[in-house]
């Protein structure tokens, strides 16, 4: 029998331990899965960084931590964190981000905006979109993620280019990478979309300098993490008219406080990091089927490089 840990909040043990157990028992793995195990004894580990496992040294025995969320940037300069370090990948998240992610891309490329907050009597006929075809978007990050919303954009006619660190090949996509690339990629840019991972080396992606890449009166959504954007460029930016609207889903302090400029700005929609989330019945199945592969001698899916920190 495996001892299998669940170190998350209370909340979600209550959404999680049936569908958990239900894919262990379809697995036809037999686990004691529990919030309270003698560290010594733990096969495993399923976590969030909010849980109650801080310190993984004692658990000596543990053969991977099985993440249950898609981003790892609170967890992964752990130094006690010795074991392979597995984040989701859930097809649920993924299809959540690409409904999110096309909605508000199609909400500033058609102007709806104009004709949902601003009816006033005035008969504007003139506000005709470009077709799709003539609005370039740019994604930074084309992981799962950022790859799965560029292919549904380019399904609806969207020139698309993702940006990397690294370089890609994804059907339909312009792939750029690097400093030059990046350069390239949002150089007269409409729309900038961001899924990148927080690291070191994403922090401030959007700054004074790229925002001025973009093409005027541009838009920016982000659903990725709230560093990758200098919050006072872009202020600046969309009071100056470089960027017309900025869509917002993530910040670097959440809940964003109640004072702060993005909440009372004409030109900003913050949502409360609601793009996508993982569902219980779907990301259960994820976790139980990497430690199947564990438990069979073959490797992890989604392990963490933690030198890149994603």
């Amino acid at each position: 029998m495996l001892n299998i840990l669940f170190s998350a909040k209370p909340a979600a043990w209550d959404e999680y331990q049936a569908p958990l157990n239900a894919a262990f028992a379809e697995a036809g793995l037999s686990v004691n899965l529990a919030r309270e195990h003698a560290p010594q004894d733990v096969d495993y580990i399923i976590f969030t960084p909010n849980g109650p496992v801080t310190d993984f040294r004692p658990y000596t025995k543990t053969k991977a931590v099985m993440g249950l969320w898609a981003g790892v940037e609170s967890i992964v300069d752990n130094e006690t964190l010795t074991q392979p370090l597995c984040r989701l990948v859930d097809e649920s998240l993924t299809a959540g981000m690409v409904e999110w992610v096309t909605g508000h891309t199609l909400r500033h490329h058609l102007g709806m905006d104009l004709h949902i907050l601003h009816q006033d009597g005035v008969w504007r006929d003139d506000s005709f979109p470009p077709v799709a075809a003539k609005r370039p978007v740019t994604i930074l990050g084309i992981g799962a993620l950022g790859a799965a919303c560029g292919q549904a954009l380019t399904a609806l006619g969207f020139p698309v280019t993702g940006w990397s660190r690294n370089p890609k090949n994804i059907t339909g996509i312009r792939c750029l990478h690097g400093d030059d690339g990046l350069h390239e990629a949002l150089t007269d840019a409409q729309i900038v979309i961001l899924l990148l991972p927080q690291t070191p080396d994403t922090a401030n992606i959007l700054n004074a300098d790229t925002l001025a890449l973009m093409a005027k009166g541009s838009f920016v959504i982000n659903p990725g993490r709230g560093p990758l954007i200098d919050d006072d460029a872009l202020l600046a930016a969309l009071d100056e008219g470089q960027i017309a609207h900025a869509t917002l889903d993530v910040f670097r302090i959440e809940p964003l406080p109640e004072d702060h400029a993005f909440w009372a700005h004409p030109q900003v929609t913050v949502t409360p990091h609601i793009a996508s989330t993982t569902r219980p019945e779907t990301a259960a199945k994820v976790i139980v089927d990497n430690i199947v592969r564990g438990e069979s001698g073959l490797p992890f899916r989604y392990l963490v490089d933690r030198a890149r920190g994603y």
